[in-house]
């Protein structure tokens, strides 16, 4: 059997990789997003009543996934894998996402809405209202994370300083540019800076690692409880920036003007 759907609207957000979407967004939070219902389609007349919620369901697609795997690696937590079922990964069979955001505002077709973990462009199948009543089960088991959220509450064991050019590359990038993947990329630093697959850690060479930030890298070293990140460089070679054929790259003009600053990164 073969479903067709079809998208009802699009988010729209800030968020143009990954690794800007937190894997659970907080409750509450400064951020705004956006979802633009398609016109013609009497969307307008379908969102009558839902402005009396304060968080709504979304069902949408991983778009950019295009595989699936029975054993996913999860970003939080002791390296291993986990059954996919087990899991809210994105390479799922059929890569459909399930969020319970806070709904803001209704304007017309366009909904305003707190923080998401949703990037821009990703498109949505449905709305349902959420409901305490049903949707919350406070007291329900939540199987191997339990131990993992055990261990987020335990403070950070390693401690993350910048050296003196990656505190200035960061600081162009955010001041510049307006460009800081720094918040996100020290929380998963001082939590566990070891190789791990999914929260894109490798090592780079002897004496030092890297960690992959959307369309930037970051290099690092660790002694002991202490995470030295050496500098900051852009997540694409010089000549993929510069091939016209390539098409969209996130951050291309960013990445371009940080490597007229700082040619050898």
């Amino acid at each position: 059997m073969e479903l067709t759907l079809q998208p009802i609207g699009y988010i729209r957000s800030e968020k143009q990789v990954k690794f800007q979407a937190p894997h659970q967004p907080e409750a509450e939070g400064p951020e705004r997003s956006v979802l633009d219902l398609l016109p013609g389609h009497s969307y307008e007349q379908a969102l009558q009543d839902l402005a009396g919620f304060s968080r709504i369901w979304l069902v949408w697609w991983f778009h950019r996934n295009a595989t699936w795997r029975p054993l996913v690696q999860p970003p939080r937590g002791p390296v291993r894998k986990r059954g996919v079922f087990a899991t809210r990964s994105p390479h799922r069979p059929n890569p459909i996402g399930l969020t319970a955001v806070q709904l803001i505002a209704v304007e017309g077709r366009r909904l305003i809405l707190g923080p998401c973990d949703l990037v821009d462009g990703t498109p949505v199948f449905d709305i349902k209202p959420y409901l305490p009543g049903c949707d919350a089960f406070p007291e329900a088991g939540s199987g191997w994370t339990a131990e993992v959220e055990g261990l987020h509450r335990v403070p950070p064991a390693f401690e993350v300083h910048f050296s003196p050019l990656a505190a200035m590359q960061a600081q162009w990038l955010r001041e510049v540019r307006s460009i800081d993947f720094c918040p996100r990329m020290v929380d998963l630093l001082a939590r566990d800076p070891s190789p791990h697959r999914t929260r894109r850690i490798k090592r780079r060479d002897d004496t030092r690692w890297m960690i992959s930030c959307g369309a930037w890298r970051a290099l690092f070293e660790v002694e002991g409880p202490l995470v030295r990140v050496l500098s900051l460089e852009p997540g694409y070679p010089r000549r993929f920036l510069e091939d016209p054929q390539r098409g969209a790259m996130p951050d291309k003009d960013a990445q371009l003007a940080f490597l007229e600053h700082w040619p050898e990164a």
